[in-house]
């Protein structure tokens, strides 16, 4: 299954399902099913099977994926119901990041083989984990903004994982039974932020420096996240092509050193690190300007693409 957050004039940010180009509303479709069976309660077993929200959903686990497939059914034979569309064109709607509000975003640095090489440095005996916040999350039809505040804006393809139920203490051969599944970002990175200090945080946490999507690709639908070839252009020009068979620290690898550190909880986004090809280690270097245009493409997930939009001033805070 495919599910992403969208919204609409009129709607606020919901959870749907991508089937053949339509959007299903899963919470007012598994509220409309279960009206049809004559539940008195339907909307509140809906709230609590089926939130509007990603979060909410994907903390309900198998308790709420089986629903929605049954919602996905149900809807696309019953386009609407007591006055509500349950099924969206997608060109009707606005697609969302994937995890709109995610509680922790943990980003792997150093983890393509051939990215360590060209930044001269050794494979790394540990995993190099940094964060960034909710507040850098932008959707995959949002312009990523570029503020007066560096001239050294660069892109990074990532792979990206989500985590689906509470995870603690995890061995890599149940690691996969915590991933809910994948999805693109794009770990925008202001370079000379990043490098004044020993810290990276400051350069990898400007609002809007995570663009995610198109949407989440369940791990029942994608079961073997190795094997995936990630490219990435800006304007069409190739810029980082690999494969996730590169990596250094597996997706299981890092959910069982992960959640030996920390739980891990559902919602949690992971990227995973980014190939070779970034604009600060070619020669010469080349970065982000106002215009371009960035698409990453990944194996059975889909495409990311998003615009760089100058912004004149610093947003003020009031």
């Amino acid at each position: 299954m495919k599910l992403i957050t969208f919204s609409r004039e009129g709607i606020s940010q919901r959870v749907g399902a991508i089937f053949n180009e339509k959007v299903i509303d899963l919470h007012a479709s598994y509220r409309a099913l279960l009206a049809s069976k004559g539940k008195i309660r339907a909307q509140q077993i809906a709230d609590a099977f089926i939130p509007a929200d990603m979060n909410g959903f994907l903390q309900g686990g198998k308790e709420s994926m089986e629903p929605a497939k049954q919602a996905v059914d149900y809807a696309l034979n019953n386009k609407s119901a007591d006055g509500f569309r349950l099924v969206y064109e997608l060109n009707e709607v606005k697609v969302e990041a994937a995890v709109p509000s995610p509680g922790k975003i943990i980003c792997v640095g150093h983890n393509y083989r051939e990215h360590i090489l060209e930044m001269k440095r050794e494979l790394p005996p540990y995993p190099v984990v940094f964060a960034k916040f909710a507040n850098t999350v932008i959707g995959p039809q949002d312009d990523i903004p570029f503020y007066p505040i560096s001239e050294q804006l660069d892109y990074e393809a990532e792979f990206a994982f989500v985590v689906g139920k509470r995870a603690r203490n995890v061995s890599q051969e149940d690691a996969l039974d915590y991933v809910a599944g994948y999805t693109i970002v794009n770990d925008v990175t202001y370079r000379d932020l990043q490098r004044r200090t020993l810290q990276w945080l400051q350069g990898k946490t400007v609002e809007g420096s995570a663009p995610m999507g198109p949407w989440l690709v369940t791990s029942d639908e994608l079961q073997d996240p190795s094997g995936l070839e990630v490219v990435l252009t800006v304007n069409g020009e190739e810029r980082q092509r690999s494969n996730t068979a590169n990596l250094v620290f597996s997706v299981q690898y890092l959910v069982e050193f992960l959640s030996n550190l920390m739980t891990l909880e559902p919602g949690d986004v992971i990227l995973t690190g980014t190939p070779g090809g970034v604009g600060v280690a070619r020669d010469p270097q080349v970065f982000l300007k106002d215009g371009d245009v960035v698409k990453i493409e990944i194996d059975k997930i889909g495409t990311l693409e998003n615009r760089v939009a100058s912004v004149k001033e610093a947003a003020e805070v009031k």
